[in-house]
């Protein structure tokens, strides 16, 4: 008689920027056999392997690596988007009898992949195009006012959100409902597969000193070439891509508005920035998932928690 075949838990590793997760991974994945799933809306995107922090060529080989550099600049990935992707790799790890390790700081991807998503109809391509259309035709200001007079609750989005209010446009003409009616509905789960979540949150000047060290590395290493690449491909600002945490900054250096040393204090700046906001939001939203200063914790309650 064949026996049934036990899947293992999922490992989730989340935490703020430069917190160390990404070595940690590596470490747990080679110790328990376990693969490495990327959640990080940044690291998703291909072109800016240094800024976003993406493991090396070399680290990558050393174990198998998912979802990272998947996607072009141009396009812009989703919660919902990167939960339905990641759960089909969870899944095809765990039927092989390895461990799903994902790994990342963003904190609604992660939401999305562990708790659920709202049961929100798929919105076809037309329909983003032509929200895309309507957007430029009357501007911001008008486009805001439709979305807001088919959903008033979407009055809490920042008046220049371009890519939410385009969603929430966007849901309503595919459906004829209002997204935060959709959101309201109980999330349903992308996989059945549990997951052991811890956060990696080193104490606040450390990891304040950790954010700064390695953005002067990202620039020693190559990272004002990605963003004069980046730049050179005209995308438009609003895209994902386009946001990722120092690009802006060295943009400015590029067009001659900041010296080097100014570029890199304020990137610098608005890494400490995104690194408080996302120790704040798992604090906050991680649940029961136990929080670590280092990575020792984390690897001894992992390696007894996985058969």
């Amino acid at each position: 008689m064949l026996l049934p075949v036990v899947m293992p838990n999922a490992i989730v590793i989340a935490g703020p920027t430069a917190s160390g997760k990404s070595a940690l991974a590596l470490t747990l994945a080679e110790k328990l056999g376990g693969e490495i799933i990327n959640a990080d809306a940044m690291q998703v995107y291909r072109d800016l392997r240094i800024l976003t922090a993406r493991p090396t060529e070399a680290e990558e080989g050393m174990v198998p690596h998912h979802l990272y550099g998947v996607a072009d600049g141009a396009d812009a990935w989703s919660a919902g988007r990167f939960a339905r992707e990641a759960a089909k790799v969870v899944e095809d790890i765990a039927a092989r009898g390895k461990v799903p390790i994902v790994v990342g700081g963003t904190g609604l991807w992660l939401k999305a992949l562990t708790v659920g998503l709202s049961p929100i109809p798929p919105v076809p391509d037309e329909v983003q195009a032509e929200a895309a259309a309507r957007l430029l035709e009357v501007g911001m200001d008008s486009f805001r006012e439709e979305v807001l007079a088919n959903d008033p609750a979407m009055a809490a989005l920042k008046p220049m959100d371009r890519q939410r209010h385009l969603r929430s446009w966007s849901v309503y003409r595919t459906t004829g409902k209002p997204l935060s009616e959709w959101q309201a509905e109980p999330p349903q789960p992308v996989t059945d597969i549990p997951f052991n979540g811890y956060v990696l949150c080193p104490p606040r000047e450390q990891l304040y000193d950790q954010c700064n060290t390695r953005f002067e590395k990202m620039v020693e290493i190559g990272a004002l070439e990605e963003v004069r690449g980046l730049r050179q491909r005209a995308l438009p600002d609003h895209l994902p891509v386009m946001k990722a945490v120092g690009g802006p900054e060295l943009t400015s250096y590029l067009a001659e508005d900041m010296s080097l040393p100014e570029a890199i204090a304020a990137a610098q700046q608005a890494t400490r920035r995104l690194a408080k906001r996302q120790m704040t939001w798992f604090r906050g939203q991680a649940g029961d998932w136990p929080v670590f200063e280092t990575g020792k914790g984390i690897i001894e309650m992992a390696c007894k928690a996985v058969p």
